[in-house]
């Protein structure tokens, strides 16, 4: 088994609740860290812009991605010159349509155009990331979001997509592939074997890294002692 600090791959956490941003911080492995208006509205957070700016006053040194609200270009362009002025660190996503399914390229290439670092996301084709590459700048850093555990979730492997994604940014050096919507702990060492740069992971999946190398046949034997524990603490008979 690899182990996780031989991995290329950087782990970005993602949520939306500040004492646990801060905590995955705090952490040398922790990369980056993402955020979005759903997490945002399960932690309960009220002021989109307050809360924004009381985790960037203390998290200066890593990558952090903010979302437009807006379905209009014109106003996610507005959102997003505003989002990039809160610090040098800060990511703007930009979802790769809006609610009509109409595409966003033209205004990631205006914003491309201004230097604003983005982040395109929820992207599940490799159309949407061909085109998201070609009207990103090839001077300011910016990242690919291919939101692998949704295309997982429809019955489609994404390995292949990623793998494939992976080979067409290489036409912008400054773009890099972010793997979104984990849903296990075997991502990530799935997301370093086909060269992803970034790899979003929420805490309840992070809250899993001690078990990474444990040996199975003692795994195995702490899962029925589990089970026989839960039984007898219930007072189950037969």
């Amino acid at each position: 088994m690899i182990k996780l600090e031989q991995l290329k791959v950087k782990i970005f956490a993602d949520g939306a609740d500040k004492a646990s941003m801060l905590a995955m911080h705090a952490k040398p492995f922790i990369k980056g860290l993402t955020t979005n208006p759903t997490l945002m509205r399960r932690a309960g957070v009220a002021d989109y812009r307050a809360f924004a700016r009381e985790v960037l006053a203390e998290i200066k040194d890593k990558p952090v991605s903010f979302e437009v609200l807006s379905d209009d270009f014109a106003e996610m362009e507005r959102q997003a010159i505003d989002i990039a002025s809160w610090g040098d660190n800060v990511y703007v996503k930009i979802p790769i349509t809006n609610t009509r399914r109409e595409t966003c390229y033209m205004t990631v290439r205006r914003l491309a155009a201004r230097k604003v670092k983005m982040n395109v996301t929820a992207i599940m084709t490799l159309a949407q990331v061909e085109q998201a590459i070609a009207v990103l700048s090839p001077e300011t850093p910016s990242f690919v979001s291919v939101f692998a555990g949704r295309i997982a979730d429809t019955g489609v492997d994404p390995l292949p997509i990623l793998t494939k994604a992976v080979a067409m940014l290489k036409q912008n050096p400054r773009a890099e592939l972010m793997w979104a919507s984990s849903r296990e702990l075997l991502n990530i060492f799935q997301a370093a074997a086909v060269g992803c740069h970034v790899i979003t992971v929420t805490n309840d999946i992070l809250a899993k890294l001690a078990v990474i190398g444990k040996d199975l046949a003692d795994y195995s034997l702490d899962t029925v002692k589990m089970f026989y524990d839960d039984a007898k603490t219930a007072g189950y008979s037969l």
